[in-house]
């Protein structure tokens, strides 16, 4: 069960954190406790495993990655995980996922990659096919966002 205090941690935690020196010491402040407080509660909901991990969503379009390309690769099932786990390391890759293929559609490793434009992405994605023997994939670009948000879990 959790307290207010640590429900309005997790609200706070929802929304985009501050990009200052202390992100935590003015969080801490907008609800009215200390830094050493929140950084407490923090500490206790990651121990009892009800945080596990914090993660960046960076709007890339204003960081210069103008194109980004969902990659559908068909590669064969006794080679997934240890392929997937290859791509897994390149920092052009932010989501690395294995799916069941459908009917007509075979693909069953999906990757995400960024680049300035869509050159880049057909670059990128070369030089991982190369570095993972794998020749059969399709880039698919994203061409208008409609939707993209995080979950909500509570409401400040």
């Amino acid at each position: 069960m959790l307290t207010d205090l640590e429900k309005q941690i997790i609200a706070l935690l929802q929304t985009d954190i501050p990009v200052v020196k202390r992100p935590f010491l003015e969080m801490a402040e907008k609800i009215g406790i200390t830094e050493d407080a929140f950084l407490k509660v923090l500490n206790d909901l990651n121990g009892r495993k009800m945080i596990r991990r914090f993660g960046a969503t960076i709007k890339h379009q204003k960081s210069g990655y103008n194109a980004n390309a969902m990659v559908a690769w068909k590669v064969d099932e006794e080679r997934v995980e240890r392929v997937g786990n290859i791509m897994a390391t390149f920092g052009e890759i932010t989501h690395c996922y294995r799916r069941n293929p459908a009917p007509g559609w075979e693909y069953n490793l999906y990757t995400m990659v960024h680049a300035a434009d869509e050159e880049g992405c057909f670059a990128i994605v070369k030089k991982i096919s190369q570095a993972v023997e794998e020749t059969e994939y399709t880039l698919l670009f994203s061409r208008q966002e409609l939707k993209k948000t995080s979950m909500k879990y509570f409401e400040d």
